[in-house]
């Protein structure tokens, strides 16, 4: 896990402009990589590495990295959890290695067959490779998004990099407002890809590559989209209920098992949930060793439902896993309330606990840290997988009865003036599909809040033509006939994706803490799809649960779900900086509101 920087550029760019700012790029993200730096330059090129290592500790392994025949050069920032089966076989067609990296596997796979390589990878990456012979640079990025990737045109030049911060430090890209990605973090709590805050500055989306030549973007395509396993499922067999649990449980296995592919230790997030349960038991019974439970616990939860501690640390126990209970306080989330600025690279309503969960991991000299991301999403473990499908086929029996929609109205302008959130006066519209259903229940902030929180110019330039479905439909493409189904590609390919896996990436980097998926995996999806069509008749995530030899303890699954809680809302009204009916979410945006903008 690591931060890179990549500046390609022609003849109106000095050498010594292109390493400077290639070199503040890499100050900018040095907590991503403490243990090494290093750089590259060439005549149109500029590479620099920060590096934080896990697979090959020597510094043999650092990067850039040159290929044995002095052609290719790479910066990478991810893991590929099957580089030793990549590395044999490519063995076995002659390839000799000098270190026992990952970077290494990459570099020689690409160098024998390009692009074409992408398919076999199995793990989270982003990365960048120049082609010293074809002057050109080739990048790409992981099919679920895990690991980021921005890129901003400048004069003469393209810059790469793992952070927006990171581009902003070159002094070369503009500051001028994206205002769709402003729109989609008030609306939706996070900026929508491939937009960012800033005009200048994209994402290269999930699954995508590109290719740069002349100092442009001359090619870019989609080589991996996840909504595919979603959309296809409708032509998959249906098998029995056995037969579903099987093959859930052996990709869990498999999959937990290339996230434990390490050369340090690797620990676990071990919340009162079932995903994180899950996966602390899975860790444990494909062979994990002297494994750290880590767990945050808030005073003012203490003694009620959603204090996680007790629970969490009665699945340690069960378990046999060493447990870490690491107590966060007010005082402490004002105190670090401007480090977590600094390191949140974008606005987003969430990451906090992300953030003091990975505090914690550095705080026990750590390296790596498991996550249980992405079980609600591939599981269907939110309550709007249940409550969405049916309030739609309601409310579309509904808007055939003019009377019963004129009521239906009435409650829902009556409901947006009593909570102060005008997206309520949008029901009677969105509730006619699946993704107005969804917009409804993860909006914050309606389109007529817009003018008041980016001003009328912007809002109008976000909201030109603005029609929900359009937006979703631009976030996740098409999207299965199945409700069901279709909240699941949302999910993976917004919420997730846009906030949960982006918060996950800058708040553990920015303890230098690597961060691992199994359950966001796109090895996984594509082994399960097959079956996913049958996940709407599994209960409370029952199969994740199921893939367990030693059951979770009882009461943990019959728990009522309190997800990854954090008690902002709680301190910023006792610091007198949040009203009392505004949401956590809202709450925590409008803070973001007065202090972020002025230190991006």
């Amino acid at each position: 896990m690591c931060g890179f920087a990549a500046l390609v550029y022609g003849a109106h760019v000095t050498g010594d402009e292109a390493r400077d700012a290639v070199r503040r790029m890499c100050e900018r993200m040095a907590v991503r990589g403490p243990d090494a730096e290093g750089f590259w330059f060439d005549q149109g090129v500029a590479l620099g590495h920060r590096r934080l290592a896990i697979v090959d500790l020597d510094p043999r392994a650092g990067q850039p990295m040159r290929s044995a025949c002095g052609r290719y050069m790479i910066v990478f920032n991810g893991e590929i959890y099957n580089f030793l089966t990549l590395r044999g076989n490519l063995e076995a067609r002659g390839a000799v290695f000098r270190t026992t990296s990952d970077t290494e596997v990459l570099l020689v796979l690409f160098a024998m067959e390009g692009e074409a390589m992408l398919p076999k990878l199995q793990g989270m990456f982003a990365f960048v490779i120049w082609d010293r012979l074809a002057r050109r640079a080739f990048a790409a990025r992981d099919p679920y998004g895990i690991k980021p990737l921005y890129v901003a045109n400048v004069p003469d030049g393209v810059l790469l990099a793992s952070q927006v911060k990171a581009l902003l430090a070159t002094g070369l890209v503009s500051r001028e407002p994206n205002w769709r990605g402003r729109a989609g973090f008030w609306m939706l709590g996070s900026v929508p890809e491939p937009n960012t805050w800033f005009r200048d500055i994209r994402v290269l989306p999930a699954g995508h590559c590109l290719w740069i030549q002349g100092c442009k973007v001359v090619a870019s395509r989609c080589w991996q989209d996840i909504g595919e396993a979603w959309r296809q499922v409708g032509q998959a067999t249906v098998v029995g209920v056995s037969e579903v649990r099987e093959r859930v449980r052996t990709a869990l296995r498999e999959s937990v098992t290339r996230h434990l592919v390490a050369d340090v230790p690797v620990g676990v997030f071990l919340s009162g949930g079932i995903d994180s349960g899950t996966l602390a038991g899975l860790m444990v019974e494909v062979g994990a060793r002297e494994l750290q439970g880590i767990t945050i616990a808030y005073d003012e939860f203490k003694g009620r439902h959603e204090d996680e501690a007790p629970v969490a640390a009665r699945i340690a126990a069960h378990y046999g896993i060493r447990h870490y209970i690491r107590r966060v306080t007010r005082d402490e989330f004002f105190q670090d309330l401007p480090l977590i600025l600094d390191a949140m690279d974008q606005p987003t309503v969430d990451g906090v606990n992300a953030w003091y969960a990975s505090k914690a991991v550095a705080e026990l000299g750590l390296k790596v840290v498991v996550s249980g991301v992405g079980g609600d999403e591939l599981f269907l473990g939110y309550s709007i997988f249940r409550k969405l499908p049916r309030l739609v086929s309601v409310w579309r029996a509904l808007s055939r009865a003019p009377a019963a929609m004129f009521l239906a109205r009435r409650l829902a302008e009556t409901q947006a003036r009593r909570t102060g959130n005008g997206r309520w006066s949008h029901a009677a519209d969105w509730l006619r599909s699946i993704s107005g259903a969804w917009w409804l229940s993860r909006g914050l902030y309606s389109p007529q809040d817009l003018p008041e929180l980016m001003g009328v110019d912007g809002s109008v330039e976000a909201l030109r033509d603005f029609d929900v479905n359009d937006w979703v439909r631009s976030m996740v493409g098409i999207i299965p006939q199945d409700r069901f189904l279709a909240l699941g590609q949302i999910e993976s390919m917004t919420y997730l994706r846009n906030q949960l896996l982006r918060d996950s990436d800058w708040a553990s980097m920015a303890h230098s803490v690597e961060l691992r998926t199994p359950l966001v995996d796109a090895t996984l999806l594509g082994t399960l799809a097959p079956v996913l069509a049958q996940f709407p008749a599994f209960r409370n995530k029952s199969l994740l649960s199921g893939a367990l030899i030693k059951p979770l303890p009882r009461r943990l699954l019959e728990r009522q779900k309190t997800g990854f809680g954090v008690p902002v809302q709680q301190w910023l009204q006792a610091a007198g900086r949040a009203g009392g009916d505004d949401g956590m979410s809202r709450s925590w945006a409008r803070e973001l509101s007065t202090q972020i903008y002025e230190q991006i």
